[in-house]
């Protein structure tokens, strides 16, 4: 099982995802509450490795990731450059807009939510492309 991790200051994204792309879980969490939520999910599932957005906090955050789940688990760092632009457009998919939201261009929609968990699946995305396996 791969968790996907977006840092950030306030708020995190996490998602887990296994090599078939089979989404399991997918949150946005207030950065308090990241020890809690990742350790109930690691007691729920075997997270195999951990990828992480290269960007804002990543060096803090992947530490911090260390300690909560086990220096066993590898933690690799992947490029995370327009992953919003395209978590934004991922959610309209996810999610369509309904009434007479659907006329609004693709390009003028904004989330009504933040889109951080949805940045994990991206993340979690780009190392099964990149990458192709897990490591044992």
């Amino acid at each position: 099982m791969i968790l996907g991790f977006d840092p950030g200051r306030d708020k995190c994204g996490i998602a887990l995802m296994d090599e078939q792309k089979q989404l399991y879980y997918h949150q946005v969490v207030e950065s308090l509450e990241v020890d809690t939520t990742i350790t109930k999910l690691h007691q729920q599932f075997e997270i195999d490795l951990i990828v992480i957005g290269d960007q804002t906090t990543s060096k803090m955050w992947k530490q911090s990731l260390t300690k909560i789940i086990s220096e066993k688990v590898p933690i690799i760092k992947i490029d995370e450059r327009y992953s919003s632009l395209e978590a934004r457009d991922r959610y309209w998919q996810m999610y369509p807009p309904a009434g007479i939201f659907r006329i609004i261009p693709l390009g003028m929609r904004i989330p009504p939510q933040p889109i951080d968990d949805i940045v994990a699946i991206i993340l979690i995305e780009r190392y099964l492309i990149n990458y192709s396996i897990v490591p044992n």
